[in-house]
């Protein structure tokens, strides 16, 4: 979760500037409970429980992570005056889903601790708020015309580019487009994985609490939940395994594609922006 908020921090740094990284990450706790309790409402028990743990989530993170994503950005920093290949973007990206797996295996026993003490009502309020991400989800990726959602695709991608390299030229613009049109991204295949996931989870939840009171097991909520979280981040859809294999691999050769194509200027606005970036997540974990 912590990795949602660096991307939002990166997002109001690149708009307001470089201080909103370290504003936002030492109010990232807050803003994580708020987000949280927006989905489950949490008893005041569970609001202990997870405000004590998101603040220690953070202490760890700040101690133990931050370091390790300036060093990435420091690679980044040393490969973006050149070319690059596909390889070593997959390689950054590899890196980089390490870290955010490290923060996912942190948040494992607070997980633990909640999910069993879920109650119905909680879960129906998930339930609501996740359909209403679907929603917007779905007008976004898989309604309207194809052309229309080809268009919201390159404007995503231009958005994320411009965060590093300022405007886009016709040569960037294209690289995208073309990058876009040959790209195996499949909105009802993705969609169709979103919805299993969240439908495996409300299933694992409700079970616990339709014990009503009975204390479960530890032993069942530490397997049902390492279970689940397999099922989550290993889909058990092979042909889905094999879709998502292929989108990163894509979506690797068209970040070089599209850096590839870049001006000198572009790259060293790139190499300031990662440089900004390194030294705030450096500042931020020198500070307590």
């Amino acid at each position: 979760m912590f990795s949602r908020i660096i991307g939002l921090m990166l997002v109001a740094a690149t708009l307001q500037g470089c201080g909103m990284v370290r504003l936002a990450y030492n109010q990232a706790p807050d803003a994580l409970y708020w987000w949280l309790d927006s989905y489950f409402d949490f008893n005041d028990d569970q609001t202990l429980r997870v405000r004590a743990d998101l603040d220690a989530l953070q202490a760890w993170h700040r101690r133990s992570e931050l370091p390790a994503y300036a060093e990435l950005l420091r690679r980044a920093q040393a490969l973006a005056p050149g070319e690059v290949s596909r390889e070593q973007v997959c390689e950054l990206f590899g890196t980089g889903r390490t870290r955010a797996l490290a923060v996912l295996e942190r948040l494992e026993p607070t997980v633990m601790a909640i999910a069993p003490t879920l109650d119905a009502q909680q879960i129906t309020v998930l339930e609501k708020h996740l359909e209403k991400r679907n929603r917007k989800w779905r007008s976004e990726w898989l309604e309207g015309s194809a052309q229309k959602r080809t268009a919201h695709r390159v404007n995503e991608a231009v958005k994320r580019a411009e965060m590093f390299y300022g405007g886009m030229q016709e040569r960037q613009l294209a690289a995208i487009r073309q990058s876009i049109s040959r790209s195996s991204f499949d909105a009802a295949t993705s969609y169709r994985e979103t919805v299993r996931r969240q439908q495996d989870s409300l299933a694992t939840l409700r079970a616990f609490a339709a014990g009503s009171g009975v204390q479960v097991p530890e032993a069942r909520v530490r397997e049902d939940m390492r279970s689940l979280f397999d099922r989550l981040l290993n889909s058990p859809d092979a042909g889905y395994r094999a879709y998502i294999g292929t989108l990163t691999l894509e979506g690797c050769a068209a970040i070089a594609d599209l850096h590839n194509s870049t001006t000198p200027a572009q790259r060293a606005k790139a190499v300031k922006t990662l440089q900004g970036y390194e030294e705030d997540f450096r500042v931020l974990a020198g500070s307590r």
